[in-house]
Order: structure tokens, then C-alpha cells, then sequence
């Protein structure tokens, strides 16, 4: 078929069309078309179907004066005003389930149908020629029509389609973003994927909360794929790091999401039920379908040549994974080189939590709605706060500060459209709607990442921008301190080359929060410490595997986000009082005068009491290492008193797996953090491979000051000459025996003529908080130029 002949074309297969077509057959059709003539041959199952063309929906206007009649109703609307926004889209879209199609449109459309399958089921969709772009994503103004069975059911649901272009979240989205009211319209019937016995979800092809590129996140639930996109929902989430596909890894992530409802066909119509609690307590995809979704998506990445928000459907039938609908992400097209970072100055107790959405932080007024129906009492400027949202809300959506929800994830309508309108959203919080009453003041923190959290009353915090072009070339590395993974893939723009301290300690507190023995004595737990371990490892029977697979979760995320470079992993680093705060913790934890110097470090490993404790923290490190395929991952020992002890942790850690003589490529560093440490660096250095200081246990240590007292903070600090000393002779000692040498502790950061006086030593590597590492970079290229 020729571009004239296509162009007066009722009806086009998407075999016939292609990411050309927008024009003729919307956003949606032409991918869907792309990828069924050019990604299928790639073993992409995409299902067949056909387009009803933006010339069909013109005739549909054209016929009896009906785009006259629209325009009439439309003329004198003020769209800030919902309750003449609400009544006009009424009319409208009266109008248009009263006209009638064109006879030879009817034919069309029923002659595509019989040739699909006479009696399948399809999905009728809206396909906007505005729709999906990358300038504007519109989050599903138009509808969707599911498990349409019938030749005149299909008919009336392209009749529902054409009106849902008059949607009142429709019209006033239109308004806000100039487009003209009468852009054209497609439609596209697609068979329908029996994902009502299986399981669906959304994939993108980056990071959807920073823009991080080499990882794909896909989130699933069971049942037809409306429930996650529209929040209804808490889906499973996993994360797929791109450079570990080809060799079948690289599974970062794998959440548990609760799961509870699904949607499913009800004769003609669908339905809501509830998930069984086995299925709910299981992941709704297998690791081999998790690498195959995160394989296509590439695929996809890669033919369109941007990054992609792809819909996924698991038919429950014959078990395949499809692909149901691509478009471009439209969030993270502009990113520029300025890094932003917001800072929250005030310290409280959360009064909630759930995922974060936008990395930001802001103030206000509580507003709780429970229906759409009570829009009109929504203030500008007030923080929304509902059970779930859909497009319906768009109009109130645009004038709030922040939302939050009971229900949803990362990829559900509330955490699109607020992304979209860059304000900062918590979703899935189970509770919001009955801790957060209206009128109540509240600060909305999702500065962190992952998770969000919403805090009683306006608390202070900071802005700060650092531009990331323009730097300048330097000898010393600059590599990172990371606590939380949540901070890993935010900053991954950073000009760094690595992590130079990533605290397993974090890890522990925000992942896991159980001591380790508690898990390994499960069967012995009782009471309260049982709930909360049933309750923190739902769907786990082997709770050793728990703590490792989110160890090595955590680990991973830091590893990904600053691949190839190498990534030091510090072993855990509590001391007692630490660990008692954990759930169990009071069980195995005696009570210390002065913990800073109990029992902590390399002295815990190789104590029968932690042993095991420490095997599971090595597994989790070769799990990361070898099943995921992170390399650049370097565990290293904090708080080793004694090179006997060094040998010790070294044969335990061969033990557990993590053996230099298999694994050719493994390292393992020591913290240099004790007088000792540096007065017998040579005995230090025949048992690791390097060093990296600890220069805030170093100063208490060599300065007699406990960094937990408030008492000698004036005495001294890391600028003093005999710590100064200490560190000069064992950064001196690694490099006469090429062995790494880097320095860790908060010094640098905060001190910049420290900086230069390990700058002018030759230090391997000088690692920082992320925000002075430009201001830092600078400083150094200035030192450097000076030696």
C-alpha cells in the first residue's frame, strides 16, 4: 500500500504501519505496529491487531455536523472551574456515544474483527496522534476497553473510545498544555493476552525515579495489567542491571509487592477479586522471565532509540510473555548536567512511609479525598492525599504540591502524572488516608530515594545545585561514601570513579532491620520478635536466605550504579548497642561501657557467637559477585586489631566462598583505622591487598578522644600532626608495596586542607560525600598542579 493510499485508509493492520504513521494512526498503533513488523522476527511476541485511522475518526466528526456541535459546547468553557468543567464533558461526550459511524467505517471495523478470530476477545484502546510523544506522555487520558467480545461490542466500544477524548481529565489537560481540542484520534483492537490468568505490569528501560540508564525496572502483578498502571496495587518490583544480560545476569532487585486484588474477565465485563495468599506470598515472574522482559526491553530501547515505558502481559494459558504497548519515557528526555540535591535540616520520627517518587522535598497542607466526586474541595497549593488516582484526578493533580497514597507503586498513574508534573509523590503507603487529616500541616521527604517518608509539621531543608560539565582532569581518584543503596543510582551522574566506603551497616538498618542470629534461630523465636520476623520476610521459609538475598540486593544496587569502577564494600560495622537495636538484637547483644572499643570489626567474625552471622554476609557478597556478575565489588575488613585476626577473617570468609585462590579476581581491603594497623602495616599488607584509612577512628584512637563523647571534640581532629604522622607513614608504606591506599572517613569532606595534604602524599584515591565532590574535584586539580 502506497503513503496515498494509506493516508484515505479506514482501517491499516499493524503489519502495514510503523513509527512513521503517528500522524495517521496515533503514538500507540504506529509502535505497536514497529515492533510487530520489525521486533517480532527478534523472538518479541507482540499480538496482532489493526488501527482504526485518524481519517476514519474525522468522518466520524464530519458526519452530521458533530465537530460544529462539539465545538459550540466547548467555546465558553473555563476549565479551572470543575463543576463546569464536569457538566460540559458530560454533554460532549453525550453527544458522541449518540452519533452514529459512518455505514462503511461499521463494515470496516466488523470485516478486521472476523478476520482477527469471529468471537475473540480484544482490547479496544485510544491511540492520540499527541498521545505517547515525548512531549507529552497525557498518563491514559483516553480509554481503554478490555475482553471486548462481539461485533457490536467492539463498534460500541470505538463509539466510548472516540468520547473519551471529551473525558473532563481529558479536556483539561489539553488546556493546560495549549493542544487543540480536536487533535486527532485512533483507535487500535489488539487481541487480548490472557493475562487474567497470568500476570502483567510496566517496564522502563531506565531508572523511572533518577534517569539511571543501565538498569531496566520492571513492575508485575497478577491479572489484567489496569491494576498496576492505575495503582491499585502494591506490584513486585525487579531490577535488571543491562551490561550482566547477555551472560543471563545482573537480577538486582526482587521485591515482594503485596499484591492483594486482580483484575480478571467476568463473562463480557471484568472484575476485582482477591489474590490467593500463597500467590500473594510468591514473585509474579521467574527469574529466566525477568531476564527475558529486561532482554526485550533493550531490544526496544534499542530499535527506538530512547529510553521506553513498555506494558507487559504474561498470558496465563500458554504461559508467553508479550509485549502489549511501547512508548517513549518522557520524564528524564531533558536531564541536564546540573546535579540537584535536596536536604532535609531537621531530624524527626516519619509518621509514615512508602516509595518515593520525584527526589524532592516540599511543605503543606493536608487535603484527605476519597472520591473524585470531592475535587471541588481541593485547594491550590495543598498536598494531596487519597487511597489511589487515575486520570480522572488530572485536574486537581496539576495544583498540588505533593500526593500521597494509600495504594500503588513506582509505575502506577499517581507516580507517572507526578513525575510528569515534577512534584514529589509517596505512594503505597497503606495508611495514609487515616494517619493524615485534613488541615494538618506535613513535610513530604523523598529526597532519599527509595523510600518516602512524611513528617509531622514544616520542617527546614536545603536546596543545593552543582553543575557537572566543565571538569577538569585529575590524577587522584575521587571515588564515594554511600549509605543507603537508595542514594546509589541519584548519583551515579557524579564525576567519580567508585565507591570508596559502601556501609553494610545501612544495609542492615533499612532492608533487614532483624539481627542475623534471630534469623538463624527462627524456629526458636517466640512472641513479638516472631511477628516481626513473619512480618518483614513474608515469602521467605529460609530466613538465612532472606538476610542474604537483601544484603546482596543492597550491594548490588551500589555496585551497578558506579560499574566498572570498583566498589569497596565495607563488612558490617555495628558495635553492640548498634545490633541491640534490632529486631532479636537484645537476644545476642550484652550491654558495653564503651562499645566504640568492644566487640566490633574482625573480632565479632571469627567469634563463634557471630560466625555464621559473618558467613551470610559473605555469601551475599559472592552472591553479588558471581550470580548477579558485579566483579567490581570489593569486600573489606573494618576494625582489625591484629594481623592474627586478619588471618583469621581470611580463612572464614574461604569458608563461606569468597576465596582469592578460585575467584583470581577478588581483592579484599582492610580498614586502617588503629595505631596498630599503621605501626605494622607490613604484616597487614602480606594478608590484604590494600588499605583504606579510617581517618575518624584513626584520630580518636591515636588523639585518646571517644568520638561518642561530646567531651575532647576541642582537643583535636584529623588535622593534627600525629595523625597527620600515622597516615603519611602508611599511605607511604602502600605505595613503596603497590598496594591500594585510600582514605574514607569524613576528613576530606569536610576539611580542605586535609585534602591537599593527601593530595601532595600521592594517595590512590580520596573518597567523599556526593556533595562535595565538585567543589572538591576543583580543589584537588588546584593541589595537583602544585606537587
Amino acid at each position: 500500500m502506497n503513503r496515498a493510499q494509506k493516508k484515505k485508509a479506514l482501517i491499516l493492520w499493524f503489519e502495514e504501519v510503523g513509527k512513521k504513521d503517528v500522524k495517521l494512526v496515533g503514538g500507540k498503533n504506529a509502535s505497536l505496529g514497529e515492533m510487530y513488523s520489525e521486533l517480532r522476527p527478534l523472538g518479541i511476541n507482540v499480538p496482532n491487531g489493526f488501527a482504526i485511522t485518524t481519517h476514519a475518526y474525522e468522518a466520524f466528526l464530519a458526519r452530521d455536523g458533530l465537530q460544529k456541535k462539539i465545538k459550540e459546547k466547548l467555546h465558553d468553557l473555563n476549565a479551572s472551574d470543575l463543576k463546569d468543567l464536569q457538566k460540559t464533558g458530560e454533554e460532549v461526550r453525550q453527544l458522541v456515544l449518540e452519533a452514529e459511524l459512518p455505514h462503511n467505517l461499521q463494515r470496516k471495523i466488523v470485516q478486521a474483527y472476523q478476520e482477527l478470530g469471529r468471537n475473540r476477545s480484544v482490547a479496544v484502546r485510544s491511540s492520540a496522534t499527541g498521545e505517547d510523544l515525548a512531549a507529552a506522555s497525557f498518563a491514559g487520558q483516553q480509554e481503554t476497553f478490555l475482553n471486548v467480545v462481539g461485533e457490536k461490542a467492539v463498534l460500541c466500544a470505538v463509539k466510548k473510545v472516540f468520547a473519551s477524548l471529551f473525558t473532563d481529565r481529558a479536556i483539561s489537560y489539553r488546556k493546560d498544555k495549549g493542544f487543540s481540542h480536536f487533535g486527532t484520534l485512533a483507535v487500535g483492537v489488539q487481541y487480548m493476552v490472557r493475562s487474567d490468568q497470568g500476570a502483567s505490569g510496566v517496564m522502563f528501560t531506565i531508572d523511572p525515579e533518577t534517569g539511571f540508564n543501565k538498569v531496566v525496572v520492571i513492575n508485575g502483578s497478577y491479572g489484567l495489567g489496569e491494576m498496576v498502571a492505575q495503582g491499585e496495587v502494591t506490584p513486585d518490583e525487579f531490577v535488571v542491571f543491562k551490561p550482566m544480560i547477555e551472560k543471563r545476569k545482573g537480577l538486582l532487585v526482587k521485591n515482594l509487592g503485596a499484591k492483594k486484588q486482580k483484575l480478571v474477565y467476568n463473562s463480557r465485563e471484568t472484575k476485582k477479586i482477591a489474590v490467593r495468599t500463597r500467590d500473594r506470598k510468591k514473585l509474579c515472574l521467574e527469574d529466566k522471565e525477568i531476564i527475558k522482559l529486561a532482554s526485550w526491553g533493550m531490544e526496544i530501547e534499542k530499535h527506538f532509540k530512547k529510553p521506553m515505558d513498555v506494558e507487559w502481559a504474561k498470558d496465563g494459558m500458554n504461559g508467553k510473555l508479550f509485549i502489549v504497548q511501547a512508548r517513549a519515557e518522557t520524564v528524564h528526555v531533558k536531564r541536564g548536567n546540573v546535579y540537584k540535591e535536596y536536604v532535609l535540616k531537621e531530624k524527626k520520627a516519619p509518621l509514615l512511609t512508602g516509595m518515593g517518587v520525584g527526589m524532592k522535598i516540599t511543605s503543606g497542607k493536608v487535603r484527605v479525598i476519597q472520591s473524585p466526586k470531592d475535587m471541588g474541595k481541593f485547594q491550590k497549593g495543598e498536598i494531596l492525599v487519597t487511597e489511589i488516582t487515575d486520570p480522572d484526578w488530572e485536574p486537581i493533580m496539576k495544583l498540588t504540591k505533593a500526593v500521597v497514597t494509600d495504594k500503588g507503586g513506582r509505575t502506577s498513574h499517581a507516580a507517572i502524572v507526578a513525575r510528569e508534573f515534577g512534584i514529589p509523590a509517596i505512594v503505597g503507603t497503606s495508611t495514609a488516608t487515616k494517619k493524615l487529616k485534613t488541615g494538618q500541616y506535613v513535610t513530604i521527604d523523598c529526597s532519599s530515594g527509595e523510600e518516602g517518608r512524611v513528617y509531622r509539621g514544616v520542617l527546614r531543608f536545603e536546596t543545593r545545585e552543582q553543575t557537572i560539565d566543565r571538569i577538569p582532569e585529575i590524577k587522584t581518584k575521587v571515588m564515594l561514601n554511600i549509605g543507603s543503596p537508595d542514594e546509589a543510582f541519584k548519583n551515579a551522574y557524579l564525576p567519580v570513579h567508585g565507591v570508596g566506603l559502601g556501609r553494610l551497616e545501612f544495609i542492615v538498618n533499612s532492608y533487614i532491620a532483624i539481627h542475623p542470629n534471630a534469623l538463624i534461630d527462627y524456629k526458636k523465636m517466640k512472641g513479638k520478635v516472631k511477628k516481626a520476623i513473619d512480618e518483614r520476610t513474608e515469602g521467605y521459609k529460609d530466613k538465612k536466605k532472606y538476610y542474604i538475598d537483601k544484603l546482596a540486593e543492597g550491594i548490588a544496587k551500589i555496585g551497578a550504579a558506579f560499574w566498572p569502577h570498583e566498589v569497596i564494600i565495607r563488612f558490617s560495622d555495628f558495635k553492640t548497642n548498634e545490633y541491640r537495636q534490632l529486631i532479636g538484637g537484645d537476644l545476642y547483644e550484652g550491654v558495653e561501657q564503651n562499645p566504640m572499643l568492644g566487640w566490633r570489626g574482625a573480632s565479632r567474625y571469627y567469634d563463634k557467637r557471630f560466625a555464621e552471622a559473618f558467613g551470610l554476609e559473605c555469601l551475599a557478597v559472592k552472591k553479588v559477585r558471581e550470580e548477579i556478575g558485579l566483579e567490581n565489588v570489593t569486600p573489606m575488613v573494618p576494625f582489625c586489631r591484629t594481623p592474627e585476626e586478619g588471618r583469621k577473617v581470611i580463612a572464614l570468609m574461604e569458608k563461606y566462598g569468597l576465596s582469592r585462590k578460585i575467584d583470581k579476581k577478588l581483592r579484599i581491603y582492610v580498614m586502617c583505622e588503629i595505631p596498630s594497623n599503621v605501626l605494622l602495616a607490613d604484616e597487614f599488607l602480606n594478608i590484604f591487598d590494600g588499605m583504606s584509612i579510617g581517618s575518624n577512628d584513626l584520630t580518636q584512637l591515636v588523639l585518646g578522644i571517644d568520638r561518642d563523647s561530646n567531651i575532647g571534640g576541642s582537643i583535636g581532629n584529623e588535622n593534627d600532626s600525629a595523625v597527620k604522622q600515622m597516615i603519611e607513614t602508611v599511605v607511604k608504606k602502600c605505595l613503596e608495596r603497590k598496594k591500594y591506599i585510600g582514605i574514607c572517613g569524613q576528613a576530606p569532606s569536610d576539611y580542605p586542607e586535609f585534602t591537599e595534604f593527601l593530595v601532595q602524599l600521592g594517595i590512590d584515591s580520596i573518597s567523599l560525600n556526593p556533595d562535595a565532590v565538585i567543589q572538591s574535584i576543583m580543589r584537588i586539580a588546584e593541589y595537583e598542579s602544585k606537587r
